[in-house]
């Protein structure tokens, strides 16, 4: 599950596995997202897509449930913008920062519903981003942050749908992609 267009729903509750809530991008975009993260990333930890989390640890064992709150919530929403506006420093790596009303609130109506069930990872403020660059040493971290920042220009993605995962420990599972339909 990267960009492509179609929702895809697992049936099968992935055994409790813990869930991860990520935003899925326009082809370009995540292109882009990606390519970094493959070019900056320690390969030997780069086990996953480039990705922007909305939630990290929802309750596998409510899968049924949780999948059905974000098809039915994505088949409502249309396409929107995503500015991008700098880079985040992470001590360890860097990200970049995505600044977008309309996903601030989707994350909090997610998380209003979802409540009883976040971990306090998932119940800190929300600060979108994309990480092309972690876990490397913080003078490494600090060189890319400020290469990158020294030519850096402000664009625009478009996020198109939802993605979920399951975790089991390494490489993320699809366990779902959810298209902004718009209906």
């Amino acid at each position: 599950m990267t960009g492509a267009a179609g929702d895809v729903v697992r049936t099968d509750a992935g055994s409790g596995a813990p869930l991860i809530l990520t935003l899925r991008f326009d082809d370009a975009s995540f292109a882009h997202f990606h390519g970094m993260r493959r070019r900056h990333f320690p390969p030997e930890r780069n086990f996953i897509p480039a990705h922007l989390t909305l939630f990290h640890h929802l309750p596998g064992d409510r899968y049924a449930e949780i999948a059905e709150a974000v098809a039915s919530r994505a088949a409502r929403l249309e396409p929107f913008p995503l500015a991008i506006r700098g880079l985040r420093f992470l001590g360890q790596g860097t990200a970049y920062a995505i600044d977008s009303p309309p996903l601030a609130a989707l994350r909090g109506e997610f998380a209003a519903r979802w409540a009883p069930h976040l971990t306090r990872q998932d119940m800190q403020g929300f600060r979108p981003h994309v990480t092309i660059q972690n876990k490397v040493p913080p003078p490494a971290s600090r060189t890319l942050f400020e290469a990158l920042s020294a030519s850096f220009l402000p664009f625009e993605a478009t996020a198109t749908g939802l993605l979920l995962w399951h975790y089991r420990g390494g490489p993320w599972e699809a366990a779902g992609e959810f298209a902004f339909s718009g209906g």
